[in-house]
């Protein structure tokens, strides 16, 4: 649709007159390839069947994505914002019966792995704590070559097909002609095209859900999103779906605490992680497998090819088999966590992919993407990219080449170089690709098994705790609060519904509009679809109707509950260095941090006497950075009455629900400030030095938050 100038001066709704003027122009224009083509399908990309592999003479799917992968220099269009870390991942137990992958069949094997974690909507420049997705890539540095798992920390996507995958981010992002807002969901765009893509209503609650703003990286899983396949060295196949299962649990942040992080400290995770490592509080992660028989392919009530879906974990348990472990810092952020390239293509002997549509697509798009990034085919080359597997081959050449090659012949095959490099038989390691059977018509379109996109996202919302659903409804009520175009509202109402009914009336009573009983013609393709590929979506009776697996807070962490956590000593001169030290000591001994807050920095002087080193004085503090707060006892402590960012540090503690510790004079602060009303997360004890105290803190901090206090807000 062409840009138009307002044309009616006199007109009092000038915007209306805009659109409609816009929509009567564009009637006869059609959607057109670069050359003018014009396009039959921009829903789907070409197959082999419906549920059959890409074929790369889609010259329209290349097209489109080939432009939308070089639409900036040099930052990344997506996941530009990025933390690395060098680690390693070790082997618990072989697995030789599902795949031949060496790494994963050895278990005297370490495997050096680089990890990069980023958003994906917002520019280099934005804040770690936006509302989004977060990628979760890693690269194993294996003896048969690179395996990149590129993947995310939410299990499920937006889309299904790749060729709506630039459609998606331009929506997401900035809207173009303003440049507003950065790395935020909540606008007309983002919405517009959501509330016409009903496949997007699982992945919507995800990122509802408080697993779009972690606590911290080192909290949070990763999933490798796609089916990929096991083969082993009998060329039998297994699809396989990647966990990452963090041991620190999987924790959030309220999200009026993550807009007050953005502002305190936009480098909140990136700094997080890097402390952690450089203090020797390594970040782990155990992964697991779900591995499902090629048999049991058409079992489950949605398609194990659909990157929408999930596969519940009661139906297909999670089989840890080793853990990763990040180790060390980068040494140079632009060499290795900016210029790292990851692809779902690379990939070594016994992993292979599957069909999955979305899947198919991104093979083309990351090398395309890295060559307009890194400006060359030989980022190979670059340190942090390089193979430790012995590389040989006849590729020669091109812009910013390192590897000086030796000798006349760069072909194959050859005689004048003894035939050298050869060709790798399958008992030599060669790759060779899972023999499936492909045999079906080339179509653009959509298996009818893809049609089901409201009963997952049902089930994540079912599965949530009452109060996991409440942060949805508000997380759905501010984004939409946002978008200022009623119909897009309405519209999204009516596919709320389709998943919840209780949820939709809740979204609407914040919005003030009903929900509309009908919904709009939702965009959907596949067969017996319409002449626009319009076909209406299904409904399944799904296997379980309730996943534990799916809540966080119904997976509270087993060991090391509060392990690097960061705890606020709130103190002023005459504090009781005793309340101090029993308190501190049990903290570090549980692995957490204490840290001193003062009104100056240098040291204050407890009523014992002796020096207390300050931290962090009450003008740099906020209580946003903090996991808990302790008021410790002392003469002293009835100052920070006095003090108005104390009271601002409470305050704020209280209303996201952190846990809060006092005890002797410091109870008397919680007892003068009326915002504080003194339920079972604010733990008190009128005895200084109360070990009994420092053990019911920790206890509680074990729980994350005190969430239930939301009910009184």
């Amino acid at each position: 649709m062409k840009n138009s100038k307002k044309t009616n001066q006199d007109n009092s709704d000038g915007k209306q007159n805009d659109l409609e003027f816009n929509k009567s122009s564009a009637e006869n224009e059609f959607l057109t390839t670069n050359q003018g083509v014009k396009i039959n399908d921009n829903n789907n990309s070409l197959k082999s069947g419906e549920r059959g592999p890409s074929l790369l003479e889609d010259f329209i799917l290349r097209e489109k994505i080939t432009h939308f992968d070089h639409e900036r220099i040099p930052e990344r269009i997506v996941h530009a914002r990025g933390s690395g870390a060098h680690g390693y991942f070790e082997l618990y137990k072989t697995m030789e019966k599902y795949t031949k992958a060496g790494f994963l069949n050895d278990t005297s094997i370490k495997t050096p792995v680089f990890v990069r974690f980023s958003t994906v909507a917002g520019s280099r420049g934005s804040t770690d704590l936006a509302r989004d997705v977060r990628g979760f890539a890693v690269k194993f540095y294996t003896q048969e070559g690179v395996f990149d798992l590129v993947g995310n920390n939410m299990p499920v996507f937006f889309i299904q097909d790749a060729m709506k995958f630039p459609d998606l981010i331009h929506a997401v992002k900035a809207e173009p002609h303003n440049e507003i807002p950065q790395a935020a969901s909540a606008h007309d765009t983002f919405w517009d095209f959501i509330s016409l893509m009903p496949e997007s209503m699982h992945m919507i609650m995800w990122v509802m859900s408080d697993r779009a703003i972690p606590r911290s990286l080192r909290m949070m899983e990763g999933f490798g999103v796609h089916t990929f396949r096991f083969v082993n060295d009998k060329n039998e196949s297994h699809f396989v779906k990647f966990h990452w299962k963090p041991k620190l649990g999987t924790h959030g942040v309220a999200w009026d605490e993550a807009q007050k992080i953005s502002g305190k400290n936009s480098d909140f995770h990136k700094q997080d992680l890097w402390e952690a490592i450089e203090a020797g509080n390594f970040p782990e992660w155990e992964l697991g497998v779900q591995i499902i028989p090629e048999s049991d392919e058409h079992k489950f009530d949605f398609d194990l090819l659909d990157p929408t879906k999930l596969v519940p974990e009661e139906l297909v348990p999670v089989t840890i088999i080793g853990k990763m472990v990040l180790n060390k810092n980068p040494d140079n952020f632009f060499a290795e966590t900016e210029q790292v390239a990851f692809h779902p293509g690379h990939i070594v002997p016994g992993i292979d992919f599957s069909n999955d549509p979305l899947l198919q697509g991104r093979l083309f798009s990351y090398t395309d993407t890295q060559l307009s990034r890194l400006g060359s085919p030989n980022f190979h080359e670059i340190p942090i990219n390089r193979t430790i597997a012995p590389m040989h081959n006849n590729q020669r050449d091109g812009h910013m080449r390192q590897e000086i090659a030796t000798g006349k012949v760069s072909y194959h095959p050859n005689s004048l170089g003894g035939g050298c490099p050869f060709q790798a038989k399958m008992d030599q390691g060669g790759f060779v690709s899972f023999n499936e059977r492909v045999d079906a018509h080339k179509v653009r379109a959509r298996s009818t098994s893809f049609s089901d996109h409201f009963s997952q996202a049902a089930l994540f919302y079912n599965s949530q705790t009452p109060i996991e659903q409440g942060h949805i409804v508000s997380a759905l009520s501010f984004e939409l609060g946002k978008v200022e175009t009623v119909s897009i509202r309405e519209r999204m109402l009516g596919l709320l519904n389709q998943v919840n009914a209780d949820l939709a009336a809740k979204v609407a009573k914040n919005l003030g509009i009903p929900v509309p009983k009908n919904i709009e013609k939702p965009i959907n393709h596949g067969v017996g679809a319409d002449d626009e590929g319009n076909q209406e979506p299904s409904k399944a009776k799904p296997n379980i109707g309730s996943s534990d697996a799916l809540s966080m807070l119904k997976n509270p962490t087993v060991s090391d509950p509060i392990a690097t956590r960061q705890i606020a000593f709130l103190c002023a001169d005459g504090v009781s260095a005793d309340s101090i030290k029993v308190m501190k000591t049990a903290l570090q001994n549980a692995g957490a941090k204490a840290v001193i807050i003062a009104p100056h920095l240098g040291t204050i002087v407890s009523q014992e006497g002796t020096e207390i080193l300050v931290d962090q004085t009450y003008k740099i503090a906020a209580s946003v950075l903090f996991d808990g707060v302790f008021i410790p006892a002392g003469k002293g402590i009835a100052d920070l009455s006095k003090i108005k960012e104390v009271k601002e540090f409470l305050n704020d503690s209280y209303h996201h629900c952190k846990f809060i510790a006092a005890e002797a004079e410091g109870v008397q602060i919680i007892k003068n400030n009326s915002d504080i009303n003194k339920d079972p997360g604010v733990l008190m004890s009128e005895n200084n030095s109360d070990k009994n105290l420092s053990v019911s803190f920790i206890k509680a901090l074990g729980r994350h938050r005190f969430w239930e206090r939301e009910k009184s807000l």
